[in-house]
């Protein structure tokens, strides 16, 4: 089943800005030199010391797992039948990202420590919750 003429494409591609360059790329950076991550706006500047914890440990388990969204962009570009299989794996962990992310600021704005504004919190959302049902929809 086709979503749309060349969805494979369109996902692929997607899937390599969203999971490949900004998830794997700047958790790399986060893992590897936290403070230029800071200075370079991947991370957040203001985030409390217990909560810093929470954020090295995701960094540092999407820098382990996240090179299976490039294996599976570049498959899914070039129409190869394991990536369909294989986009399960970044649907998945890019729908959870997003819901988590989601109440995690929320949870943090209701706590006064908000460190993100609305609208980028709105969109980060929406873009990993897309590319995720995305993936997902193509491995059916």
């Amino acid at each position: 089943m086709e979503l749309f003429p060349y969805a494979n494409i369109i996902v692929g591609i997607l899937l390599f800005v969203v999971g490949g360059v900004l998830h794997w790329i700047g958790q790399v950076v986060s893992v590897i030199n936290w403070e230029f991550a800071r200075k370079i706006g991947i991370r957040e500047k203001n985030t409390l010391p217990e909560y810093e914890v929470y954020e090295r440990g995701m960094a540092t388990a999407e820098a382990l797992i996240g090179w299976v969204y490039i294996i599976a962009s570049v498959g899914l570009t070039y129409n190869i039948s394991w990536a369909q299989t294989l986009a399960w794996f970044p649907g998945s962990i890019l729908v959870y990202h997003s819901l988590s992310y989601w109440f995690w600021i929320g949870n943090q704005n209701k706590s006064g420590n908000s460190t993100t504004s609305n609208r980028f919190r709105i969109i980060w959302f929406l873009v990993n919750f897309v590319t995720g049902v995305m993936c997902i929809l193509i491995a059916l």
